[in-house]
């Protein structure tokens, strides 16, 4: 194994108990000091530096529980990791897109995630915890309220909606 897949390896895997711990110092260490968070709530800016990347961290850990990643693929540059979690009472499934620099630390960390209740469960409460971090109570009081409408939309629509389109309720016609 080269040097540069064992400071990718040492990295991923501290990530990784950092994560499943909920250690957001543990998982800042893992960033380079221009690492770039891309979220999957917004394409209206990124999250740019270890300072604000750690921020996120922090509230992201807030809000989420049973980290459990299940799935790792890539090479000494990229990774790609998958987890299971939960925001509350919804579980949901998050892809990570991990690009490491020369020292093997995550310079780009891009998020996906499914379903899309458990998105907007995420989006309800770590944009105000964001808020909170930085500062800005009151705008976290509305972020929070605003984004409730469309998690019950959605959770609704999972609860509801999706099963009449199930492959199975069209086999039993």
């Amino acid at each position: 194994m080269t040097e540069p897949d064992q400071r990718a390896d040492a990295t991923v895997a501290e990530w990784r108990a950092a994560s499943e711990s909920l250690d957001a110092r543990r998982a800042t260490a893992c960033l380079a000091g221009n690492a770039v968070l891309i979220s999957p709530l917004t394409a209206s800016f990124t999250f740019d530096g270890r300072e604000q990347v750690a921020n996120v961290l922090a509230a992201a850990f807030q809000v989420i529980q049973e980290i459990r990643f299940h799935t790792e693929v890539g090479d000494a540059r990229t990774r790609a990791l998958f987890y299971h979690g939960r925001c509350g009472r919804q579980a949901f499934e998050e892809a990570q897109l991990l690009r490491l620099d020369d020292a093997g630390l995550i310079s780009e960390l891009t998020l996906f995630g499914r379903p899309l209740p458990g998105l907007t469960a995420v989006m309800r409460r770590i944009g105000p915890a964001i808020m909170q971090r930085q500062g800005q109570a009151r705008l976290a009081r509305v972020v929070g309220l605003a984004a409730g409408p469309l998690h019950g939309l959605t959770s609704s629509g999972e609860k509801y909606l999706m099963p009449l389109a199930s492959p199975a309720r069209a086999r039993k016609r």
